[in-house]
């Protein structure tokens, strides 16, 4: 029976669960606690078909009716490469978790592997910064939620933007809102190498708190922001967005196959969980497969997935699931 360690509250929290959360000039971003919620990390899951491969003729994948990649689509021409995190904490992530120029040459080196394993498909480097926090405590507003000073995303963009590599902006809306949580970051939005990440797990639109449960979104809710997205390539002629929905549960995203499908809009679903290399296949299997929306990532945690004993998988492992995911997140 594969199993699969979810992530649910993954990332450690920097103050204890509950306690209010000092304020100072550049604060760091406790993310949601993980001591309560460690009961539910861990969930069975049967694999029906190794790696979501249908046993006979594929009816699925490739998505149909897709409309046709606009000028500038970053897919499916290339494979995207994304380092995730936040510079205010090491555990939150890589792109945190080392001096820049260490996590930038580290990234350089996995883009080779990857090149190298399929060189049919370019790979477009990312960093992936998680601009709203999910916080264990409520804050002032009681948005359990934490948004990162503009200072920061013109640091982490100033690491990219020189590397020809995209920025993605992650967010975490705690018991806030989309509309309230992309505000802030329209103006980045409006850089054509600039894209976003909606983060369900963390995304408390049916009540609970962060890291006491799994979140959701609705189709309705991944249509607001497609909407936002797609509104932005028309008013400023920018090339097709990126938008990635992360997830490893079925209620972290319900109605999934009525997603909006639009051009200036790329929408990618991330295989989100973390284990061993088995429960991950039997994650995608359920989870990923089963609904094409329009684009497959699967996601990679160089200490999650090893903590076990169980050995991280390898672009070649990555690359033998179906469909073949054209995002990849490192954690």
């Amino acid at each position: 029976m594969p199993v699969v360690l979810l992530r649910l509250a993954v990332l450690t929290a920097l103050v204890p669960f509950g306690a209010p959360v000092i304020g100072r000039q550049q604060p760091a971003p406790p993310a949601t606690a993980h001591g309560k919620a460690a009961k539910h990390r861990r969930r069975t899951h049967h694999a029906t078909r190794d790696a979501g491969v249908a046993a006979g003729p594929d009816t699925l994948w490739p998505v149909k009716g897709l409309p046709a990649p606009l000028p500038g689509s970053v897919l499916p021409a290339k494979r995207i490469l994304a380092y995730y995190g936040n510079p205010l904490s090491k555990k939150m992530g890589i792109l945190g978790e080392l001096p820049p120029e260490a996590m930038l040459a580290r990234l350089d080196r996995e883009t080779a592997a990857w090149t190298a394993a399929d060189p049919e498909h370019p790979v477009q480097p990312a960093l992936q910064l998680i601009a709203s926090v999910a916080q264990g405590a409520a804050g002032k507003d009681g948005m359990y939620r934490y948004r990162v000073v503009p200072a920061l995303i013109e640091k982490v963009y100033g690491w990219a933007h020189p590397r020809g590599a995209l920025l993605f902006l992650d967010v975490q809306i705690g018991k806030s809102n989309l509309e309230e949580e992309l505000k802030p970051l329209l103006p980045y939005l409006q850089r054509p190498d600039v894209h976003l990440a909606l983060d369900p797990e963390f995304a408390m639109t049916k009540g609970g708190l962060p890291g006491r449960r799994v979140g959701t979104y609705d189709a309705s809710h991944i249509n607001y922001a497609v909407g936002v997205l797609a509104d932005l390539v028309t008013r400023y002629k920018l090339p097709p967005k990126v938008l990635v929905v992360h997830r490893f549960t079925g209620p972290m995203v319900t109605n999934a196959l009525r997603i909006t499908r639009d051009p200036r809009v790329q929408v990618v679903m991330n295989m989100d969980g973390w284990g061993p290399p088995y429960g991950k296949r039997a994650t995608w299997s359920r989870f990923i497969y089963p609904y094409p929306v329009q684009y497959t990532g699967f996601k990679l945690f160089y200490h999650n997935d090893t903590k076990g004993g169980d050995r991280l998988m390898t672009p070649r492992d990555v690359l033998g699931l179906h469909p073949k995911p054209l995002y990849i997140q490192y954690q």
